[in-house]
């Protein structure tokens, strides 16, 4: 996918991407908003120039699903300028290693061969390989040799490009695909091409991480809806697409503070295997989604005047976290200058600019420079680290949380 255009969205989507139904209840909308959050843009000229598109966000009653019904895939530009990783927060990659050894003890990943989709710069793979002493394959357009460092490294082949049917043949024992269906429509066809790649036999394990969108349904959290992510799964909308695609589900739990879902599956009978009774949600999903549309402007609403009274009472207010997260939340308050400046602790952001609203990333050296009175985190399980941060350089400023 190559960017080329202004992301304009084309015609709306009228049918389910997961489930194939028809009669999508759009209940959100959000326009001229950038088509891509976590591209590092080198100036802010540049940044407030990235093409924008419109998301409509529509709920299939039938399987749970929701969809962008507006997006347009071309404006997309997956590469090395698209800088998504969080292995340098402490908080993040203790989840990352829990989650690879309780993968690599319970499905016995040793001495095994693992595929993973959509591997980004490739960490997760390496930790697998490296807990395990497994070989890996990682298809990701976006890796950068030059970030693998590992004594493992030459047991991993890194394939520059996007997962399609031209690799259904790469397989292994274990097939990972984290945090990459919500970017991709139509995601049935996407699954359809992994299970093809897995064969019939019940060996190979899958396993896919996405994000929970009943938790952003029920807080309200406008700031986890950008146009990068088009797809939207709750437990039952993933449980329900991986059974259609003839997956047995192994495992279906929330982890991450509940914020993410994570699947196991292997090949075999769709209506075989345990029935979980997290994916019993059609119901609340409605109920979700109807609240959500009333509730989502007053929500807004409440960030804007909270900024307002801080501005006018000269405080001075920074926001830690520069994905994409911050940028729908400030895209979509619309509130510009606001925020003097974004944090963030990865390096390889800082000195870049936010698509869309041209926000300098910063070190958080930079804080001694200018205390600032107020830091708004962009996620609330990231609380206690930057607290010590702060604290660690002297700086006394309300820390808050947007949940």
């Amino acid at each position: 996918m190559n960017q080329n255009g202004s992301g304009s969205g084309g015609a709306r989507s009228a049918t389910c991407h997961s489930c194939g139904a028809d009669g999508l209840h759009v209940f959100y909308r959000v326009e001229q908003i950038p088509v891509h959050s976590c591209l590092l843009m080198p100036s802010r000229r540049a940044a407030l120039a990235y093409p924008k598109g419109d998301l409509e966000l529509g709920f299939c009653p039938s399987c749970g699903f929701i969809q962008n019904t507006l997006f347009d895939p071309s404006v997309h530009e997956y590469s090395t300028r698209y800088e998504e990783t969080q292995t340098f927060s402490p908080r993040f990659n203790q989840f990352a290693r829990e989650l690879a050894e309780r993968l690599v003890a319970r499905y016995d990943l040793r001495g095994k061969d693992i595929l993973e989709i959509g591997c980004g710069k490739g960490e997760f793979l390496v930790l697998l390989c490296e807990l395990g002493g497994n070989r890996g394959i990682g298809i990701d357009p976006g890796y950068i040799p030059a970030r693998t460092a590992s004594p493992v490294a030459s047991q991993i082949n890194f394939i520059q490009d996007f997962y399609s049917e031209r690799y259904a043949l790469l397989t292994g024992d274990f097939v990972c695909c984290r945090h990459t269906l919500e970017h991709l429509q139509p995601t049935r066809q996407f699954l359809d091409t992994v299970r093809k790649g897995v064969g019939t036999g019940p060996g190979t394990i899958v396993f896919f991480e996405v994000p929970d969108v009943a938790r952003v349904l029920e807080e309200r959290a406008f700031w986890d809806i950008y146009y990068e992510h088009c797809s939207y799964f709750s437990a039952g909308s993933l449980a329900r697409l991986f059974r259609s695609c003839g997956f047995e589900i192994l495992d279906l739990t929330r982890d991450f503070d509940d914020q993410y879902l994570l699947i196991t599956a292997r090949p075999g009978d769709g209506a075989a295997g345990q029935v979980f009774e997290l994916e019993q949600d059609l119901a609340a999903l409605a109920a979700g989604v109807e609240s959500f549309a009333v509730d989502h402007a007053r929500r807004a609403q409440e960030w804007r005047e909270r900024l307002r009274r801080l501005e006018s009472e000269g405080r001075r207010v920074v926001i830690w976290g520069s994905g994409s997260k911050a940028v729908a939340f400030l895209t979509t308050l619309g509130i510009g200058d606001t925020i003097e400046y974004v944090v963030d602790i990865n390096p390889f952001k800082h000195g870049m600019y936010l698509a869309g609203t041209g926000h300098e990333i910063v070190p958080p050296a930079r804080l001694k420079d200018s205390p600032p009175d107020v830091i708004i985190a962009m996620n609330a399980i990231y609380l206690d680290e930057i607290r010590a941060d702060v604290s660690g350089m002297g700086i006394d400023a309300e820390l808050l949380a947007v949940c």
